[in-house]
């Protein structure tokens, strides 16, 4: 059994729409430039496609220094730098962690809360800040995401998952928010895996993955739907090693840093 890499993803702003690359730079907390910028409320807590589903139709694409978030639905755009050194210095919070981040000039956060309809706040995590992730699964720190560096999903589970729904129209991969896809093998066999390596890199897999409405999103036009969790209830429904119960698909994992990973590098279990 061959394993490859599919693709690979990274989302530069948390819960907006990503973009795929040819390689991939590993560092202490994720992917180069994955989830180092967010929007937060009022009170600093971050926002997603969970409260805000129009967040899906604002997709990013990389540029030389930086990149563009582009409103698919009209075509407004605005162009962003990998990251910033100077702004305000704020707390914000992404679930029960409260994180030092840097504010974004106001006309960035004009242009998000037009998009959105809701005002909201750009912020970018600095080098500086220290997010750990869950001490229960692993040791190490992490960017933005929701509490882990990485997400690996195989194109196997996603084919399976879809042959189950038996839509006329498939559920395409950016629901799922992976940053790597694994092509060949069998469908789930990313539950069973501890460890990974890609080329020369060490992934540890520390835990399942538990999906909220997010899949639920259409990425290209923020509507909403019952699927995938309504099929993935019935056959994908379980418990966390910290007796939480959920729906999972997809596993979180940590990473060596400093290497790069690439498309169609060798996957190796170990």
């Amino acid at each position: 059994m061959t394993l490859t890499i599919a693709s690979l993803h990274i989302y530069p702003v948390k819960s907006l729409g990503g973009f795929g690359v040819a390689e991939a730079r590993t560092t202490d907390r994720g992917f180069a430039h994955d989830r180092r910028w967010m929007l937060v409320d009022g009170n600093g807590r971050f926002l997603s496609q969970r409260e805000l589903p129009a967040m899906a139709c604002l997709h990013c694409a990389p540029l030389a220094n930086g990149f563009r978030v582009t409103d698919i639905r009209g075509g407004g755009a605005l162009d962003l730098p990998w990251g910033i050194t100077e702004g305000a210095s704020v707390d914000a919070t992404v679930w029960n962690d409260t994180v030092r981040v840097i504010a974004t000039p106001e006309e960035a956060t004009a242009w998000f809360t037009h998009r959105l309809g809701a005002p909201c706040t750009l912020v970018f995590m600095p080098d500086s800040t220290q997010r750990s992730v869950d001490p229960a699964y692993a040791t190490g720190i992490t960017s933005l995401g929701d509490g882990f560096p990485y997400l690996i999903l195989s194109q196997a589970s996603l084919d399976d998952l879809n042959g189950r729904i038996a839509s006329a129209q498939p559920l395409t991969m950016d629901r799922f928010r992976p940053n790597i896809v694994i092509a060949g093998g069998s469908a789930y066999q990313e539950d069973g895996w501890q460890a990974i390596t890609i080329g020369k890199t060490g992934f540890s897999l520390v835990k399942p993955c538990a999906r909220c409405a997010i899949p639920t999103t259409d990425q290209n036009t923020g509507e909403r739907g019952p699927e995938p969790l309504r099929t993935l209830a019935g056959f994908r429904r379980g418990t966390a090693r910290n007796g939480s119960p959920g729906v999972f698909f997809g596993v979180n994992a940590m990473a060596e840093a400093g290497s790069v990973v690439r498309v169609f590098d060798t996957v190796h279990i170990v």
